[in-house]
């Protein structure tokens, strides 16, 4: 494909734009898009390490002793683990746990995993998670002495063990 402007040399740069639901499109040599000013807010390309190194780092305004800790196994240091992203073996993970959860907790709010079910699970480990919860619940209704609120939860808690011991 040409550059749409100087029908000269191909294109390498495609620009689109859509405002108001309308689709514009320009397909530009290099020396073109840098004339027309097309090209010059584009990013630089995103390397996954370097960006997963920069949930590393820490607030600006934190201040961090500098910590030398090492991997007695692989060797990776501390420093070079922030600034790669990348852990070098499975002990990394013990060593390095410390920095791993805040990077956890920054990106997904929590260190513990909870995404879906499996579809194989069934319904029975949804079930079972609403128990654990509610019984959570019941305990700290008890003690604020919440007992209507209690007794509610008692309620559901029994019925959903009915289903559970009824779909057996």
């Amino acid at each position: 494909m040409l550059c749409e402007r100087c029908n000269k040399r191909p294109a390498t740069v495609h620009y689109t734009e859509i405002t108001n639901n309308k689709k514009q499109e320009l397909h530009l040599c290099e020396e073109c898009a840098r004339e027309t000013g097309v090209g010059s807010f584009m990013m630089p390309q995103l390397v996954l390490h370097d960006f997963l190194g920069g949930l590393f780092q820490q607030e600006p305004q934190a201040v961090v002793e500098p910590v030398s800790r090492e991997c007695p196994r692989c060797g990776l240091s501390e420093r070079e683990f922030a600034r790669r992203g990348l852990l070098g073996c499975s002990d990394c993970y013990a060593v390095f746990r410390p920095a791993v959860d805040q990077v956890l907790r920054r990106i997904h709010g929590t260190v513990k995993h909870t995404g879906k079910l499996p579809r194989r699970s069934g319904k029975k480990t949804g079930v079972q998670r609403e128990l654990k919860r509610l019984r959570q619940e019941l305990e700290a209704a008890v003690r604020r002495e919440e007992y209507e609120k209690a007794a509610e939860l008692r309620d559901r808690i029994r019925e959903l063990e009915q289903g559970l011991e009824g779909g057996k």
